[in-house]
């Protein structure tokens, strides 16, 4: 029988290359993609994100890469991505794995603060099926709290997220016309909250920023961490490795 993953998206903000990456890896290599939004009705990426658009002179360093637009542009034309199931609908127990992919405008915060999307969280940790997150994905996860131990599934596991150090490059770069279009939560970077919820801090693991992205001729540029069933990457650039090692752990 076909494993069935659940990657749910925001209306409109995901980004790019940490959805439709894992889609094409994934669909590749023959599970079935089953998309969930808030309304049932087919999410929208970022546009500036896909575009390149209002980036300036950093439009080449922070848009998109080639290989994620037509990425993208493939998962947009497939029937799963026409025809997701809503936010409340998702049933935990007829889906095999979890993937949280990012964003990182503001208009990801209902997909983030989601209590539907943080109780599946709880459910698939607690079915030990596999989860992946990557960048702010890894918020989502970091934010779905068990009820019977008060804390958040993360606590006692081992990731990485996207680290405050690109967080506020980003941010820097761009901030002078784009504002703080970077900081989903202007004062509170995603490697900060990550760490506030793990149960001690070597938990949390950090690397150098990253020079480049990898892709599916150099997976070594990317960095993941896994933690049992659980699998974290950092940004877009690490996604090609993060799904075809999510690919690796659904075989396993």
């Amino acid at each position: 029988m076909t494993k069935r993953i659940l990657i749910p998206l925001p209306a409109i903000g995901f980004d790019p290359t940490e959805v439709s990456v894992p889609w094409k890896v994934l669909s590749e290599a023959g599970y079935q993609i089953v998309f969930a939004t808030p309304d049932g009705k087919p999410a929208i990426a970022d546009q500036i994100m896909l575009t390149g658009k209002g980036l300036g002179i950093w439009k080449g360093v922070l848009r998109t890469a080639d290989n994620g637009v037509q990425a993208h542009d493939e998962m947009v034309a497939s029937a799963a991505f026409a025809a997701p199931i809503r936010w409340d609908d998702v049933d935990v127990s007829s889906l095999d794995a979890l993937v949280l992919p990012g964003g990182h405008d503001k208009i990801m915060r209902p997909y983030l603060e989601s209590e539907a999307l943080q109780a599946a969280t709880v459910a698939f940790f607690a079915a030990t099926k596999p989860v992946g997150a990557i960048c702010h994905g890894v918020v989502l996860a970091a934010r779905s709290v068990d009820a019977q131990s008060g804390k958040s599934v993360l606590h006692g596991y081992k990731t990485t997220s996207l680290l405050k150090s690109q967080e506020m490059l980003a941010y820097n770069l761009t901030r002078w016309w784009m504002g703080d279009y970077y900081l989903t939560y202007p004062g509170l970077t995603v490697e900060d909250e990550v760490r506030s919820v793990l149960r001690q801090k070597k938990d949390f693991k950090r690397t150098p920023a990253p020079s480049k992205r990898d892709s599916a001729d150099n997976l070594k540029a990317g960095f993941t961490v896994r933690d049992r069933n659980y699998l974290s990457a950092r940004w877009p650039g690490d996604a090609f490795r993060f799904s075809t090692e999510f690919a690796a752990m659904l075989a396993e």
